[in-house]
């Protein structure tokens, strides 16, 4: 009997935040790895919560503290993070 490993590539690629700009008023445009670009409005979002650990971000010095960590859109070690198809969507 012989024995194979059978392996498929399905060469997929993983879409990543590449870079993000804070415009002003809660609003990050968003550029990710396959070039494609959103302008995320995350105001409505913070606005909504009633849990102190996201409302803490309607402080805009803290809301534009984010940083970009392996393709992640990232604030304060993963303290507040979205997935990455919901900001690709602008659906958060």
């Amino acid at each position: 009997m012989k024995i194979t490993e059978e392996y498929i590539d399905y060469n997929v690629d993983f879409i990543g935040v590449e870079s993000a700009r804070y415009i002003g008023d809660y609003a990050i445009r968003v550029y990710f790895t396959d070039g494609f670009n959103r302008l995320v409005d995350f105001k409505p979002f913070l606005e909504a919560s009633v849990h102190p650990s996201i409302r803490k971000y309607l402080d805009e010095a803290k809301f534009k503290e984010f940083q970009i960590v392996d393709g992640n859109l990232n604030w304060k070690d993963y303290d507040l993070i979205f997935p990455v198809y919901d900001l690709y969507e602008g659906k958060l």
